[in-house]
């Protein structure tokens, strides 16, 4: 029988939401990859474990996580069902809906309220649950006006399957005009998810960050690390092995260049004279922006546990975080 950590709050890594008494902590583990269909059960069952034993209380998911779809749910809902459950009211636990999930026009991407719906009571089975504590749409989809979509989010939350609600892959403009849409259902919008990592700054360059701080909503960021290039094993170019290896096609679908590589290395340098590896330097980077909490992704315990050490030791300082905005090129 697993009995959690007495120690995992001893820390109180927790930031609370813009406007909201939802608290998550600074890092949360995501389970967009390596937690369904393609993993071993038993290692992620000790993965997500391990990382409630160390404060690590909210955790994400989506409907099409897989790669077999709702095969991460599945899999997350039998650990929920065998371990955590006791726990559940320690836990946020957060799906989407938005890209494809099954055939046919009420299954692929849309916002619309039968697709929504449809997803959201086949993920609530998968997971074995009544509610989860947030629903995302998961990406701005133009062929829905945003009314419907809001509204079915609207249903959601007082039908009890969602306490709130969530945008992820939203730009500034289209949040900002789904922001109103949503107060005019009064729905608990309360957080946006978004990529954004030092090599990326989209959120920067679409409105999103600023909409965000204005309307007050958190944001999640994912891929903190840039696909693992904001890690030490890339300070000396791709290593063998490594997900981009000889990958030419994929470097360009993520934006991977030759002079890229000058800038992980000099970051690098300056994780180290912190003492610190890229990877929890670039977590501290993300919650110095002012980001709510850091959606982490792990193939291993090992790599949990060392992305959990950002919470450790001092914060960057004014000094470092230009630093590392002007060896990035921002």
């Amino acid at each position: 029988m697993y009995n959690p950590s007495p120690k995992r709050y001893s820390a109180e890594n927790f930031n609370y939401l813009p406007d909201c008494g939802l608290a998550l902590p600074t890092i949360s583990l995501g389970l967009w990859q390596n937690f369904g269909s393609n993993a071993d059960y038993d290692e992620i069952r000790d993965i997500i474990l391990t990382a409630f034993d160390n404060g690590i209380t909210h955790f994400d998911l989506a409907n099409n996580y897989g790669p077999a779809p709702g095969s991460a749910e599945i899999n997350f809902g039998k650990i929920l069902k065998n371990d955590l459950m006791p726990y559940r009211d320690e836990l946020v636990i957060s799906t989407k809906a938005g890209y494809e999930m099954w055939a046919g026009p009420y299954g692929g991407k849309g916002g619309s309220r039968k697709y929504l719906t449809a997803s959201l009571d086949q993920s609530l089975k998968r997971l074995g649950l009544e509610y989860v504590d947030i629903f995302y749409h998961h990406c701005m989809t133009p062929e829905t006006p945003l009314h419907e979509t809001a509204l079915c989010l609207s249903d959601i939350v007082r039908q009890g399957k969602s306490l709130y609600v969530g945008l992820s892959n939203y730009d500034g403009k289209t949040m900002h005009r789904m922001n109103h849409r949503l107060e005019d259902y009064n729905v608990p919008f309360v957080i946006n998810q978004n990529r954004y990592n030092i090599l990326d700054r989209a959120i920067e360059e679409n409105g999103l960050k600023e909409q965000s701080e204005k309307k007050e909503k958190g944001i999640i960021a994912f891929s903190p690390l840039a696909q693992g290039r904001l890690s030490d094993k890339y300070k000396n170019g791709i290593p063998e092995g490594a997900r981009l290896y000889n990958k030419e096609n994929y470097c360009k679908h993520i934006g991977y260049e030759e002079s890229q590589q000058r800038v992980i290395s000099a970051l690098c340098d300056i994780a180290h004279e912190r003492g610190e590896t890229l990877s929890q330097t670039a977590i501290k980077w993300l919650l110095k922006k002012g980001v709510t909490s850091v959606l982490i992704g792990v193939r291993t315990k090992a790599q949990l546990l060392e992305n959990l050490k950002a919470n450790d030791g001092a914060p960057l300082s004014d000094e470092e975080e230009a630093a590392i905005d002007r060896i990035s090129k921002y």
